[in-house]
């Protein structure tokens, strides 16, 4: 697992409390489409609440989150993420927010206790996904939130959960 990029290090896009997947992530017509193309996906997200988002993000950059998002179905906006090399810090998410995450190989740490007070716009921000420890350069904060779960973190490594089974498929070939 050593080849993963588990620390990033990039500028802060911080979102607010209640930030739904359909219509504040990704629009609801990729969703309902069942779209999972990334080059499809990546123009779109959070093209209805930050128009050009996807323009300015640069891999390593870093989404910081208040309560409860990405509420509602499906996560193609997490493949949208995870294609472009970003993190997601999340203050909450429900369960199954943070299992479409996940499954996508986007690496994500929830929950974030006060992330959302300790980060403004474009802060210079690091985290490691495999311990936990997020550190806001901008502000000189250095903090630990609960890590990826060890039992999780090959399967966000390998890419999510297609790729792992790919990668099972060929390990059992041998």
């Amino acid at each position: 697992m050593s080849e993963y990029p588990w620390q990033l290090r990039g500028r802060c896009y911080l979102l607010g409390d209640n930030v739904p997947h359909p219509g504040g992530v990704i629009p609801l017509s990729l969703i309902t489409a069942r779209e999972t193309d990334p080059a499809v996906l990546i123009p779109h997200l959070f093209s209805e609440t930050d128009s050009g988002f996807a323009e300015r993000v640069r891999p390593g950059d870093l989404i910081v989150t208040g309560k409860n998002f990405g509420m509602g179905p499906k996560g193609c906006g997490y493949i949208a993420m995870q294609a472009l090399g970003l993190g997601l810090l999340c203050e909450s998410m429900s369960v199954q927010a943070y299992r479409e995450a996940i499954s996508t190989g986007l690496a994500v740490l929830n929950p974030c206790p006060q992330i959302t007070t300790m980060c403004a716009m474009h802060d210079d921000l690091e985290v490691n996904f495999q311990n936990g420890l997020f550190i806001n350069h901008t502000k000189n904060i250095r903090l630990e939130f609960p890590a990826i779960p060890k039992e999780l973190q090959e399967l966000v490594s390998k890419g999510g959960n297609t790729a792992w089974l790919k990668f099972w498929q060929e390990s059992q070939k041998k």
